[in-house]
Order: structure tokens, then sequence, then C-alpha cells
């Protein structure tokens, strides 16, 4: 069984994905992989040079904060940037899940499902939330960034109402042990459900 899991910025989904990964789950990464795949595949890095220039790498590390600036203002570069990087990334799951035989599940997390239209591809999928001064708190927290720049991220990627329809579960995170018992079930759910398959 593969379970989706999305969910904006600062919703706390990387704490979520640790819970399910802490209860046996196998978990993908998608952006971490993805960053990985962009510093190890040759053809990629020759196709982001091309796109961005030489300076979209610096001592053959990414250059993520010159990107990112880019991106950010920048609709077309990104879908153009995705559209490089997301096929790679396809075929990397395709052979990490091939290897996960022997967890009961399997679960991958994208921040950028629905935009991708990718739900399909999941047997289920479940969205993490969080009310929206609740998740600037913690991206100024995490990220060292100020609170205007927090709201533009925020802004910048689709609202939880939009997300909502598309997803089979909703995570409102919150409080931790709120969350901790949600997960907890949900784990229980995809155990029963992937022993049916």
């Amino acid at each position: 069984m593969i379970v989706g899991l999305t969910g904006g910025i600062g919703s706390g989904k990387t704490f979520v994905l640790k819970m399910f990964e802490a209860l046996g789950a196998a978990v993908y990464i998608s952006d971490i992989e993805a960053k990985k795949l962009m510093i190890s595949s040759t053809q990629l890095k020759r196709e982001i040079k091309t796109l961005f220039g030489e300076e979209a790498y610096l001592d053959n590390t990414l250059n993520t904060a010159f990107i990112g600036q880019i991106v950010f203002r920048d609709k077309q570069k990104l879908n153009a940037l995705n559209a490089l990087v997301h096929p790679k990334v396809a075929l990397h799951f395709k052979k990490f899940s091939k290897e996960q035989e022997k967890a009961p599940y399997i679960v991958y997390e994208s921040a950028i499902l629905f935009e991708q239209n990718k739900q399909a591809h999941f047997d289920t999928v479940v969205l993490v939330t969080a009310p929206e001064e609740l998740r600037i708190q913690r991206i100024v927290l995490r990220d060292k960034m100020n609170e205007i720049d927090a709201r533009k991220r925020i802004q910048n990627q689709w609202s939880d109402e939009k997300k909502i329809p598309l997803a089979d579960c909703v995570i409102n995170n919150i409080k931790k042990k709120a969350t901790q018992a949600k997960v907890k079930a949900l784990h229980q759910l995809f155990v029963s459900k992937s022993s049916d398959l």
C-alpha cells in the first residue's frame, strides 16, 4: 500500500512523517530525494545548468538559495525545473518501492502532491493542516524567516480549503498528543488495509 502525505509549509508534515516512520512505515521524502538526484545525476545537472546558468551549482553542490529566488518569482522557470526533476524522482521511487517488501506500507511525502495532480497515484492521501498563524510561527522559528516572507511562502502554495476536498484523510496538526493519536489510528488502518491487498 502506498500512502501519499502532503501539507503546506509549516503544517508539520515532517513531524507526522517521522511518526509514521517510527511506527514502521517505509518513508520517501520526494523533496530530499529530488535534491540528491539533482547532485548525483550528470544529465540532470547539465539540464539544470542550461535552465539557470552555471550559478545553479557551487563547488558541485546545488545552489538552492540562487534557484529558490528565481523559481519563487518565475512560475515558468519553476514548471521547467519540475518537468526536468519529477520524471527522475518517479523512476527513483519505483525502484525504492520494490526494495520495501518488509515494510507494512510506504508513505510518499510531497508538499505539492495535489498541485501536480498526483493523488491518483496513491491508495490513499493524507493531508496535514494547521491554522495559518500557527504555521507562520513555526516557519519563523524553524527557518529564521521574517513574518512577511513566511506569509508569502504560504500564499505561494494552494490553500488548505482547496486541498481538503481532494484528501482522503485530514490531520489538523495543532496539539501534539491529538496528532499522535490520529497517526496511530491511521497506521493501524493502513496495516490492516495492506494485509488485504
